[in-house]
C-alpha cells in the first residue's frame, strides 16, 4: 500500500478498523499464560472466524496477530528462533480471514525490556529488534504498520524507524494513556503527536487506556497539534469483577454513542481495544458511517519537544531563551570534566538553566581531547533525564548530529545548518528523516556575508533548498549572525534589519547569539541588555543566552509585557518575585560566609535547619533528590566523616528525600525517569550505609514483603519499581518476578513470614488471578496482607476480590503498607 493509497482511504470518511484480539480469543478458549501467536497458530480458525467477522461488522484494516512477535517476546516462550514463521503464518491467517475486502497491517508492540539509562537494552539494539520483525512482516505481504499499545515514546520512536528503515509502507502509532493524562514515562498526548508526525508516522492517536468516553479530552489535546489523522481504539469500558471473571460492560450501543464523541473531538481512523467484540465494532461503523470526520491542521505548529512537554514558539508570543551553558567553550572546569568522562556538572548546568527560566537546553559538546560523539549522546541521555526542556544540539559534524538526533526521544532543535553546499546537502536530508527543526545560519562556501542585502541573499538560498527539501516554515528558525558591535558599527541595526524581515515578510522565527554583541567592550551586560530590548521589540524570537544573567532575563520579561504579549503580565511578576527570593537568598548566603569567616561554625552561620523553600541543602538529600547515583556514596561519606551516624543519615537524609520525590512524581512535577534514578540513588547509598550500622540486642528487623507478577502476565516495569522504593524504606523485599502461580506466592509468603504480599498484573486478561492468590492465602490459612496494583487495576476490584489495598504506583504503595503495618 502506497502512501498515496492510504490518503485515498482517508478521503473516503471514518475509517474502521477491528476490535479486541485477545479478550475475544479467552472467549473462545485461549488459555490464559499460553503464547498467543503459537495458540492462534494452532488454532487457525477460530482467528480467520473473529477476523471475518470484524470484516462483516465494517472494519476496513484489521491487525495481524503479531502484536508480540518480536524475539525478545518470544524468547520468553523459547520460540525466539522461529520468529519468521509465526509471523508469516499470523500475516497468511489475517490475509486469509480478509478475503480482499479488508487490509492487514503488521502489528508491533513494545518489548517489555527497559531501555538505557532505566534498563540494559540499548537504543540500537531495540531498532534491530524491531527491524528484524518488520522485515519479516513486510516479505508477508503486509499492507501497512500499526505501532500499537505504547507506554514509552522512545520504545515507538525506535519501532517507527526501524520499519521505515526497511520499507516505505505507511505506519499508524497508537499509544497508552494513564488516568493522569500521560503515559506511564510521563509523556503528553501533545509531545507524542509532535513527535510522531515529524518522524514520518501517517497517523497517531491512542488505545486501550480507558473507554471512549474518556478519551475525548486526550484526543482533543493531540488534533490542536494535528496535522496527520487521529486514531482512537478504545476499550469498552474499564474492567469490572464478575464472579470468576473480568468482563466490560458496555455495550455495543454505549460504546457507539461514546464513540461518536470521539471523532466530533477529532479522530478519523476507530476502532475497539479489550472487551470489543464485532457487535461494538458493527455499532460504531453504523453511528460513525454518516459522519464526516474534521480534517487534519493543513499547517504546523512552529513546536519542539521532549518527552515530558512541548515547547511552542510563536512569531508574536512571549520572548525565549536557549540555554547556552552547556557548552565547554572557555570553560576550563566543564572542559576538564569532560576529559575525564564525567557529566556532572552538565547535569548541575541543565538544572540551574531550567530553574532560571530557560525554555531550550543547547548541548555543545566540542573540545579537544575527547570523543565528541560518545561525549554528546552521553550528555543527552543525563540532560534528558534530568530536565523536561527540549534540547538544541549544538555540533559542526553531521555525523554526530546524526546520532544525537536518533537518540533523542524528542523534536530537537538542530544549531545549525548553514548555506555551505557540503554541510546543507549532508544536514537536510539527516534534519527531515528525524523531523527536527533547525537554525538557519546565513553563512555561504564565500564565507560571512558582508552586507545586510548579502546576508538576506545567502539566506533565500538555503530557504529554497530547504523548502526543496519538504520543510515548512515553521520547521526554521533563522540565525541573524550577530557581530560585535565594537568592529562592524551598523551590526545591531543590521541584526534588527534581519529579524523585521523574517518576522513580516518571510514568516520565520529568529534567533541570534546575544553576547556577541559586546565582545571586547567593557560592562558588556548592560550592551546586551539594552540590545535584547530593542531585538525583541524589532521581532526577535529567541536568543541564545545564559538564563543565570538575571539584568537579561528581567529585560525580556520586561520587554515581553511592554509589547502586552499574551500572559506577559503574570509572567513579569513571577518573574520578579524568583528574583527577590533568589537574591534573598544570595544575601543570606552572603552574610553565613561572613559569619563563618568571623569563626562561628558553618552550621549554625548557615541556619541549623539548612533549610531552603525547596528543602534540606545537604548534599545527600539533594543527590536523591536529583538521581546523583555516582555522587551519593562520597556526599554520604563527608557526613559520616563529620560524625552523622550511619542510620541518621538513611532516616535523616535519605527517607525524608525519597519521600519528596514520591510527592513530586504524585504532583506530576517528577516523572518515571526521575523517579526509577531517585530510587537507584537511594539504593546505592543504602547499600553502603547499612554494613555500618550495629543493631541493637533486641532491634526488629524492618517487615517482609513478597511481591510478584501474576500467573500468565509477564509484565514486570512497575513491579520492579515498587520493589526498589520499598528496599529504599528498609523493607526486605522478596521479588518472585513474573508470571508466578498463585501456589508459589502464598507457600513464599508462609515461609518467609512475610507481613505483605504485592500482585502485579497489567493484563486485563489475567488480573483474574489476583484473586486465585487470595483464595490460596484463605486455604493456607496466610493472615498477612495482599495488596495489588497494576494498569488494568482499580480500587473497585480491590474491594471486590477481597485485597487489603490497592496502589496506583510505587511511591503509593510505600505509603499504603505504611498504613497497613502502622
Amino acid at each position: 500500500m502506497t502512501n498515496e493509497e492510504f490518503q485515498h482511504l482517508l478521503s473516503r470518511g471514518v475509517v474502521m478498523l477491528d476490535g479486541a484480539t485477545g479478550t475475544n480469543l479467552q472467549q473462545a478458549g485461549m488459555p490464559i499464560g499460553v503464547c498467543p501467536e503459537q495458540w492462534i497458530l494452532e488454532n487457525r480458525q477460530v482467528m480467520i472466524d473473529l477476523q471475518r467477522h470484524f470484516v462483516e461488522a465494517g472494519s476496513q484494516i484489521l491487525y495481524a496477530p503479531t502484536f508480540t512477535g518480536n524475539r525478545i517476546k518470544l524468547a520468553e516462550y523459547g520460540l525466539d528462533d522461529q520468529l519468521a514463521a509465526i509471523n508469516q503464518g499470523l500475516v497468511a491467517i489475517s490475509k486469509e480471514a480478509a478475503q480482499g475486502k479488508a487490509l492487514v497491517a503488521g502489528d508491533m508492540t513494545m518489548t517489555g525490556q527497559q531501555l538505557y539509562p532505566m534498563g540494559d537494552l540499548t537504543f540500537e539494539e531495540l531498532v534491530d529488534v524491531y527491524r528484524q520483525q518488520a522485515k519479516v512482516l513486510y516479505d508477508a505481504g503486509v499492507d501497512l504498520f500499526i505501532v500499537e499499545t505504547m507506554m514509552s515514546l522512545q520504545e515507538t520512536r525506535a519501532c517507527v524507524l526501524a520499519i521505515k528503515e526497511v520499507c516505505d509502507l505507511p505506519i499508524m502509532a497508537t499509544l497508552t494513556f494513564e488516568k493522569d493524562g500521560r503515559t506511564l514515562y510521563g509523556t503528553p498526548p501533545e509531545a507524542a503527536v509532535v513527535v510522531l508526525q515529524n518522524l514520518g508516522v501517517d497517523a497517531v492517536g491512542l488505545n486501550c487506556s480507558t473507554g471512549p468516553a474518556d478519551m475525548v479530552e486526550t484526543v482533543q489535546k493531540m488534533y490542536e497539534y494535528a496535522t496527520v489523522p487521529l486514531i482512537a481504539k478504545p476499550n469498552a469500558g474499564l474492567p469490572e469483577w464478575d464472579g470468576d471473571k473480568t468482563v466490560y460492560k458496555t455495550t455495543p450501543e454505549e460504546f457507539a454513542q461514546d464513540g461518536k464523541l470521539l471523532i466530533e473531538a477529532g479522530a478519523h481512523i476507530v476502532g475497539g481495544c479489550c472487551g470489543t467484540t464485532p457487535d461494538h465494532i458493527r455499532a460504531l461503523h453504523d453511528a460513525a458511517c454518516q459522519m464526516t470526520p474534521k480534517a487534519p491542521h493543513a499547517s504546523h505548529h512552529r513546536v519542539l519537544a521532549s518527552e515530558r512537554q512541548v515547547v511552542e514558539i510563536q512569531l508574536d508570543g512571549s520572548f525565549k531563551v536557549i540555554g547556552e551553558r552547556i557548552n565547554p567553550t572557555g570553560k576550563k572546569k566543564l572542559q576538564a570534566e569532560l576529559r575525564a568522562g564525567k557529566l556532572d556538572l552538565v547535569r548541575a548546568m541543565a538544572r540551574e538553566q531550567e530553574r532560571n527560566g530557560a525554555a531550550i537546553l543547547d548541548v555543545n559538546m566540542g573540545t579537544n581531547g575527547i570523543d565528541e560523539k560518545e561525549m554528546m549522546l552521553k550528555a543527552i541521555y543525563e540532560v534528558t533525564g534530568v530536565s523536561g526542556l527540549p534540547l538544541s544540539i549544538d555540533t559542526s559534524s553531521p555525523e554526530i548530529m546524526e546520532a544525537a538526533l536518533r537518540i533523542y526521544p524528542g523534536r530537537a532543535l538542530v544549531n545549525s545548518i548553514s548555506c555551505e553546499t557540503e554541510k546543507r546537502k549532508q544536514l537536510l536530508p539527516v534534519v527531515k528523516k528525524y523531523g527536527a527543526m533547525f537554525i538557519a545560519l546565513p553563512v555561504s562556501d564565500a564565507g560571512i556575508p558582508k552586507t545586510l542585502e548579502e546576508k538576506h541573499a545567502v539566506l533565500d538560498e538555503l530557504l529554497t533548498d530547504a523548502y526543496d527539501h519538504g520543510f515548512t516554515p515553521e520547521d526554521i528558525v533563522v540565525d541573524a549572525l550577530v557581530a560585535t558591535v565594537g568592529a562592524a558599527p551598523t551590526s545591531a541595526l543590521d541584526c534588527m534589519a534581519t529579524f523585521s524581515h523574517c518576522k513580516r515578510d518571510l514568516g520565520l522565527a529568529t534567533v541570534c547569539g546575544l553576547s556577541n554583541i559586546s565582545f571586547g567592550l567593557p560592562d558588556r551586560m548592560y550592551v546586551n541588555a539594552t540590545f535584547l530590548g530593542m531585538a525583541i521589540a524589532s521581532g526577535l524570537t529567541m536568543a541564545i543566552a545564559n538564563p543565570s544573567q538575571d539584568l537579561l532575563m528581567n529585560t525580556a520579561a520586561a520587554a515581553n509585557m511592554l509589547m502586552n504579549k499574551e500572559g506577559s503580565d503574570l509572567a513579569y511578576i513571577h518573574r520578579m518575585q524568583y528574583f527577590d527570593k533568589k537574591e534573598a537568598e544570595k544575601k543570606r548566603q552572603e552574610e553565613a560566609e561572613l559569619l563563618a569567616r568571623q569563626g562561628m561554625p558553618a552550621d549554625v552561620a548557615a541556619g541549623e535547619s539548612q533549610q531552603t523553600e525547596q528543602g534540606p541543602v545537604n548534599p545527600v538529600y539533594q543527590a536523591v533528590l536529583e538521581g546523583e547515583k555516582d555522587a551519593v556514596v562520597s556526599l554520604a561519606q563527608a557526613e559520616l566523616a563529620k560524625g552523622m551516624a550511619p542510620d541518621a543519615v538513611i532516616n535523616d537524609l535519605l527517607i525524608p528525600a525519597i519521600t519528596k520525590v514520591g510527592d513530586l512524581y504524585d504532583k506530576q512535577v517528577y516523572f518515571l525517569p526521575q523517579l526509577i534514578a531517585s530510587a537507584n540513588t537511594m539504593e546505592t547509598a543504602i547499600a553502603y550505609l547499612e554494613p555500618l550500622i550495629k543493631k541493637e540486642p533486641g532491634q526488629q528487623d524492618m517487615a517482609t514483603i513478597v511481591i510478584a507478577t501474576v500467573e500468565g502476565d509477564v509484565h514486570d516495569i512497575g513491579k520492579n519499581l515498587v520493589g526498589l522504593m520499598l528496599r529504599n524504606y528498609g523493607y526486605k523485599v522478596v521479588d518472585l518476578g513474573k508470571d508466578v502461580p498463585a501456589g508459589t506466592i502464598i507457600e513464599t509468603a508462609l515461609r518467609e513470614k512475610a507481613s505483605v504480599v504485592g500482585l502485579s498484573a497489567l493484563m486485563t486478561t489475567t488480573m483474574m488471578h489476583m484473586k486465585d492468590v487470595i483464595a490460596e492465602a484463605a486455604d493456607k490459612h496466610y493472615d498477612g496482607k495482599i495488596i495489588i496494583g497494576g494498569a488494568a487495576v482499580t480500587p473497585s476490584f480491590s474491594d471486590e476480590i477481597g485485597a487489603d489495598g490497592y496502589s496506583k504506583d510505587a511511591a503509593d504503595c510505600v505509603k499504603l503498607v505504611g498504613r497497613l503495618l502502622a
